[in-house]
């Protein structure tokens, strides 16, 4: 008896549900929206400015663009104007002894030490170091963030002595707690900024490519 009474109430709520057809377009409806949705609320967490100006020093040095992207993110979100407590400068928080060395390594002119809050200006001289940490350790963006952080003379120690094998996975070994926060968050940057804006470096360097051939 329990269950014909269980039948009866089951059969009419079954007989209530819409159509195959219209379940079916409904999933393909909420499908499009979450492939739409999800990238741009990804885009809108982790924006991008100054675009042209990361792509076009990223070739004239070599730096990784979305490297540069995550660094950015985390030392000024993006803010031109922004200046610490240290003296720090800039979207890249550029200190001006950073700054000296790199004009005199880069053979950047001086001239440049009063521009360092101009935006192209500054994500030059940063993706000029970013390239120079880079080929300091072989391609290792984790060294790399740690080093733009804690000073690559700490980072060359660490890892020469033993201290920490210049990996992700063993950030405690880092003794500076500053550092590590700094290194787990720009990595997680840099992955997310590589996902989203990897078809846009494509695209620039495509026009890129364009533009010397019709030259």
């Amino acid at each position: 008896m329990e269950q014909m009474n269980i039948k009866k109430w089951i059969k009419p709520a079954v007989e209530a549900l819409p159509s195959k057809r219209v379940i079916l377009l409904a999933f393909a409806v909420l499908l499009v929206f979450v492939m739409v949705a999800i990238p741009l609320f990804n885009r809108l967490m982790y924006p991008l400015e100054y675009e042209e100006y990361i792509f076009d020093s990223a070739q004239e040095t070599g730096a990784d663009p979305f490297l540069v992207m995550a660094v950015i993110r985390q030392e000024s979100k993006f803010d031109p104007d922004k200046k610490s407590a240290v003296g720090a400068q800039g979207l890249m928080q550029l200190m001006p002894s950073t700054v000296n060395d790199i004009i005199r390594d880069g053979h950047f002119s001086p001239a440049v030490r009063d521009y360092v809050f101009d935006p192209a200006t500054n994500i030059r001289l940063g993706s000029w170091y970013i390239k120079f940490l880079s080929d300091r350790y072989k391609g290792n963006y984790v060294a790399v963030i740690a080093a733009y952080n804690g000073g690559l003379g700490n980072v060359d120690k660490w890892i020469s002595s033993g201290v920490w094998d210049g990996t992700r996975q063993n950030l405690d070994q880092i003794k500076y707690g500053e550092t590590r926060h700094y290194v787990a968050r720009v990595s997680y940057y840099y992955e997310k900024y590589k996902q989203l804006y990897k078809d846009n470096y494509e695209e620039y360097l495509r026009e890129q490519k364009e533009k010397k051939q019709k030259q």
